[in-house]
């Protein structure tokens, strides 16, 4: 049920009074079930029971005796049944789709929100991927630091035998 309207204060009281109060009740409830009706409507065994009671309609009135019809040819009572059934179909499956519209408007918005944080975590990680490149592009490898330490190695030696070569013309130190 729908709550009282309460007077607010930056607004005018109204000075005629209705003498028929509007009913109140809640969109949602008839929201809810506009969307079950237009469901309902969409399935086969909605046709199944249309297709049904029109055969009934029509048999009745074609096959029963004259005084026990109700609606004679050329079908004038049923035309006027189904024609006040689509008019209260209509407006209940333009409801439902608005309801269903206003849905898909926030899950889209929602999807689109998702997806911007999924794109600046997406530019953000691919910042970090690449300062991680530039940062290993600096580092020095387990292949590089061997040919170094293989260069240094040699240096030594070479540095060693000219050093014992210079050393093998001189008289060792005395103890």
């Amino acid at each position: 049920m729908a709550e009282p309207r309460t007077p607010r204060l930056d607004t005018p009281r109204s000075t005629r009074r209705q003498l028929v109060r509007r009913p109140a009740f809640n969109n949602d409830t008839f929201g809810v079930f506009a969307e079950q009706f237009a469901r309902f409507m969409g399935t086969a065994t909605f046709l199944l029971y249309m297709t049904g009671f029109v055969v009934v309609w029509v048999g009745w009135n074609a096959l029963a005796p004259k005084d026990a019809r109700w609606d004679d040819y050329p079908f004038i009572f049923l035309t006027l049944m189904l024609s006040l059934q689509a008019s209260y179909a209509a407006p209940l499956i333009l409801l439902a789709q608005n309801r269903q519209e206003t849905r898909d408007k926030v899950i889209a918005e929602q999807d689109r929100q998702a997806n911007a944080r999924g794109h600046a975590d997406m530019e953000f990680l691919s910042r970090e991927v690449a300062s991680l490149r530039m940062a290993v592009g600096e580092v020095a490898t387990r292949d590089f630091l061997r040919s170094e330490l293989r260069s240094l190695l040699a240096e030594l030696e070479e540095r060693g035998l000219s050093h014992e070569s210079a050393d093998e013309g001189r008289e060792p130190p005395p103890n």
